[in-house]
């Protein structure tokens, strides 16, 4: 039996268990609300030290991270943004869960920079900021599975607010990386600003051509032609130093809401919705299971990557847990500003993920500390799914204490009694 795990047969098997796994970890993180990524994370951890026993863990893998983390990028924006409904009665529900979102990413990267600024050396307030951004951004790929069971109101709101966390999130980062260019630097917030209007308008353009003629293409390997469309507006979007990435939410809101974006008469009279919707339907399917390997691969990968004795080390354990008391804290305040009393478990569930990861490695050479341990990463999000964790699990139990209560009470018997021979007279 060959034993070489870089044969071509061999790396089929590995990644088809690594699957296969990943999917039992799903099933686990529905039955027990622990996060798959926390056990994807170890599962990668674990073959790290497996590939070094066998004398072959000094494996690049940052390639495959930063190709990994550009197709996840996109894929977690467009499933974003095809779950986003723009109905009236939605209007105010997204309106508060995007000022919660906006706030508490503001609040918490303002914090989490200035302890990376003070604690780390060679950093400056910049690149506190840029590195603040990642830490500070609620993860949806955990969050959305793991609502399911909240009342509606409730999952509703965490389903908008990480969404939203997500997509501002993204637009910020990339707003502080080009702003650090010094090409760059004198257009400042305005010229972002133009950037941004800029790259809608052309989305709004790109995404009604799409939608028009996919709708006609009668081929039945339109959708992975429609997701290298994307790929590759997305690309071309980078190198004009466009904001790519509004590119793909446009795109995911326009065909998530096409009665909306074709109203108007012209418009409405050019859409085929019965096929447009297919291409829909299509695409969330293809993105949830796109997301779904991305995410499995970039995990245990990055568990690959990890370096446990960094975890050892008592000023990494000091900086993570300075930025989760902040987490939390700041976000007990906005929420009783925003929702009020009514707080639990939502005060809890603020898990960090992909999204951090993603964008940790996405920092620009020029711009990293090497002071900076990836060991807060790793800190930060284990200690936040396992809060969001034993919260849930709480909530659930609390929810059931409720419903036995509910059911062992006598319903209207308690307090009746036969009535008095006066009592039938009258």
């Amino acid at each position: 039996m060959d034993l070489d795990l870089t044969n071509s047969y061999n790396l089929v098997i590995e990644a088809s268990l690594i699957l296969i796994i990943s999917f039992i970890f799903g099933e686990i993180s529905r039955k027990t609300n622990i996060p798959s990524v926390l056990m994807l994370i170890i599962l990668g951890i674990g073959l790290g030290y497996g590939l070094t026993a066998v004398g072959i863990g000094d494996i690049d893998f940052f390639p495959i991270l930063e190709i990994l983390g550009i197709v996840g990028l996109i894929m977690i924006v467009l499933e974003a943004a095809l779950e986003l409904e723009l109905k009236r009665e939605k209007y105010f529900p997204i309106a508060k869960a995007m000022l919660v979102a906006f706030v508490g990413l503001m609040l918490s990267t303002w914090v989490a920079a200035e302890i990376l600024y003070y604690f780390i050396d060679g950093m400056s307030k910049e690149t506190a900021w840029i590195y603040a951004t990642p830490l500070s951004i609620l993860s949806s790929a955990i969050i959305i599975p793991s609502v399911a069971g909240l009342k509606e109101s409730k999952k509703e709101f965490h389903i908008y607010e990480s969404t939203f966390s997500d997509i501002m999130g993204i637009m910020l980062f990339y707003f502080l990386t080009g702003n650090s260019d010094a090409a760059e630097h004198s257009s400042g917030l305005s010229g972002f600003a133009g950037n941004v209007v800029l790259t809608i308008v052309l989305s709004l353009i790109a995404s009604y051509l799409i939608v028009l003629i996919f709708q006609n293409i009668k081929g039945h390997t339109k959708l992975f032609l429609l997701i290298a469309v994307l790929l590759l507006l997305y690309a071309i979007g980078k190198k004009f130093h466009l904001s790519s990435l509004i590119i793909i939410l446009v795109f995911g809101l326009l065909i998530a809401n096409m009665k909306l974006f074709f109203k108007p008469k012209f418009l409405k009279n050019l859409l085929n919705y019965k096929d447009a919707h297919h291409i829909y339907e299509g695409l969330h399917v293809i993105t949830m299971e796109t997301a779904f390997v991305v995410r499995t691969f970039f995990f245990v990968i990055f568990g690959l990557t990890i370096n446990l004795a960094t975890l050892a080390n008592w000023r990494v354990a000091l900086i993570s847990l300075l930025i989760i008391a902040s987490i939390f804290g700041l976000r007990w305040i906005y929420l009783r500003i925003f929702i009020g009393k009514d707080i639990n478990p939502q005060l809890y569930i603020a898990p960090r993920g992909l999204i951090t990861v993603l964008l940790f490695y996405a920092i620009p050479e020029e711009l990293e500390v090497a002071a900076f341990e990836p060991g807060i990463l790793l800190y930060i999000i284990i200690v936040t799914s396992l809060i969001m964790t034993f919260a849930m699990i709480s909530d659930k139990r609390r929810a059931g204490e409720s419903v036995r209560k509910a059911l062992d009470k006598p319903v209207g018997f308690e307090k009746w009694k036969a009535p008095s021979i006066e009592e039938k007279k009258q």
